[in-house]
Parts: C-alpha cells; sequence; structure tokens
C-alpha cells in the first residue's frame, strides 16, 4: 500500500471475532481504534448496513426494539452483549454508544472489516437482514447466500459513499462448521471474489490475506482452538505480525515497542504493595508513561 496507518490516524474495526482480536491488539499499543460498537458481525449485507449508520449517526427508536428473550429487549443492528431488560434503557445504552461512535467514525482514516460469511438471515417480517438472531425462533427468518455481485454491491456502496478513508478488507480464517464444510468453502470463496473485484477498481480499497495465510502458511490443525474453529492465540500473533508488515508505517515501531513494554508494566499485579519494591515500580511506571507521551504524544495511553 503507499499509505500506511499511524499513530494519530483514527481506525475503525467491523466484522468477525478476527476484527475484535486484531483491533484489540490495535487499542493495546495505544492506536486510536473503535472496535466493533456494534458487536460481532460476520456478513457483508450487515458490515454496509453497520458503516451506514456511523456515517448518519441516526439513533435508534423504539420500532427498531425487539424483544429478544423474557424480558430481554435488543435490536437487530446489535449481537447478544447488548441485551437489557428494559426498553428505555437499551435505548439509551445503544444510543450513547452510537454518538460516540458516529463521531469516531467520521474522525477515522481507516476501515479495517474483516468478512465471516456469505450467509445472511433475513427476519422475513420487516425483510431486513439482521446482524443477529439473537437466539430467536428459525421459522422468523429466511437464509440466503449473498451472491458475489450482491456483496461486491455492499463494497462499492462504502467505498463510494467514503472516497476520503482507506478500507482494509481481510476474510475470517474463523471456520463456520455450521453451515457444512462445503458451504463455509463456497461462502469464502465468493467473499474472496467479490473482495478482489473491488480492489481492482478502488484506490482505497486493499486486501490483507489473513485467510491464507492460517490455511497457506500456517496450515495445521495445531493453529486452530479445541473447536476446531477459532484460531489459536499463537495464530493470531503470527497473522497479526504479518498484518504489522503490511500496514502499519515502520516508523511507527519504536512508539509500538515502548507502548508493548508500558503494557506489561501495567499488567503488573504486585505481591505485597506496601513494599518498598512496589513503590519504587510505580515510580517507574509513571516515569515510563511521562517518556511515552513525550516521546510519542499521539499514543493513546488510556487505550493500554
Amino acid at each position: 500500500m503507499e499509505q500506511t496507518i499511524c499513530y494519530g490516524d483514527g481506525l475503525l474495526f467491523l466484522g468477525s471475532c478476527f476484527a475484535d482480536e486484531v483491533g484489540s491488539i490495535c487499542r493495546g499499543l495505544g492506536f486510536d481504534a473503535l472496535v466493533n460498537p456494534f458487536g460481532v458481525l460476520y456478513n457483508p449485507a450487515s458490515i454496509s448496513q453497520s458503516v451506514e449508520r456511523l456515517d448518519s449517526g441516526n439513533p435508534f427508536c423504539h420500532e427498531e426494539v425487539v424483544q429478544v428473550g423474557e424480558g430481554q429487549y435488543c435490536t437487530f443492528s446489535h449481537n447478544t452483549a447488548f441485551w437489557q431488560s428494559d426498553e428505555q434503557m437499551l435505548l439509551e445504552t445503544v444510543n450513547n454508544g452510537l454518538k460516540e461512535a458516529h463521531e469516531r467514525f467520521l474522525n477515522a482514516k481507516w476501515v479495517i472489516i474483516s468478512l465471516g460469511s456469505s450467509w445472511v438471515f433475513r427476519h422475513k417480517g420487516s425483510r431486513l437482514v439482521v446482524s443477529n438472531c439473537h437466539k430467536l425462533p428459525a421459522r422468523q427468518f429466511d437464509r440466503e447466500f449473498l451472491s458475489v455481485g450482491q456483496s461486491e454491491d455492499c463494497f462499492v456502496k462504502m467505498l463510494q459513499a467514503h472516497p476520503n478513508k482507506q478500507f482494509i478488507f481481510t476474510v475470517s480464517p474463523l471456520r463456520h462448521l455450521k453451515d457444512g464444510l462445503h458451504e463455509n468453502q463456497l461462502s469464502k470463496a465468493a467473499l474472496l471474489l467479490a473482495v478482489d473485484q473491488v480492489c481492482k477498481h478502488f484506490d482505497n480499497a486493499h486486501y490483507f490475506p489473513a485467510y491464507e495465510i492460517l490455511l497457506d502458511e500456517l496450515r495445521d490443525y495445531r493453529f486452530y482452538k479445541e473447536d476446531m474453529v477459532h484460531p489459536t492465540e499463537q495464530a493470531v500473533r503470527f497473522i497479526w505480525e504479518r498484518f504489522t508488515d503490511f500496514a502499519i508505517d515502520p516508523k511507527e515501531k519504536p512508539a509500538m515497542k515502548a507502548a508493548a513494554e508500558l503494557k506489561l508494566m501495567l499488567q503488573h499485579k504486585p505481591l505485597f504493595p506496601e513494599s518498598e519494591a512496589f513503590k519504587k515500580f510505580e515510580l517507574q511506571k509513571e516515569l515510563k508513561m511521562s517518556e511515552l507521551k513525550r516521546f510519542f504524544p499521539s499514543i493513546c495511553l488510556d487505550y493500554i
């Protein structure tokens, strides 16, 4: 890529669990990253709808609230982590989050999208593609497969609406075994083809091969967790290193190293908090934070 990510750039991560993991690593190193403000997303249609909402900032309203459990409420734009036992509390929570996310999206330079599946669920009543079915009865939804063209249309809409932002697309290596092995492969293939098309036609669209790195370079089931679906921490770290080489400006490596050292210090849990040794450690930690902010003023210390 001609442009690369620098400290001070606003970053938005959207998509599958893989976006959560890589986005969290970025935040932990002090990058200004917003990660999945609506929760985990899987398909191009839901991601496109989320980008539209982040762009408009239009608040969620009563008509979008659904009862998802016994006395629980949510919206089809959010995942289960947003469930609330009170409708007004739900709307207050999601709209406060949306207000902040809207402002940060407008200032974001980079949008990193991790695509999980071409399969979508369309709510029969509203005819909307939902981001999450919230364990509601299957009879309320139609399961559909987004064609290469339909997924491409979702990406084109985002890219044309935001020519000032740089988009990095990746296909999540997470395996959707519930779809079936063959259907999962077809799903990933359709995503790969759609992304390939938009990257050929838009200068602000880029592809990072997370899917290929895990399947073709690591090539071993030991890089999957026991569920045989999610990549291990070792695999995520390996792909993160490759993402660093691909997307992050090399001049930021000293700052990233200093941020990682500070993060280790902050994770330290004292056995004897009243000891002189710990008091000295606390002074060293404060000095480290001050030096980091002085030498690298664009680092977000609040995220480390």
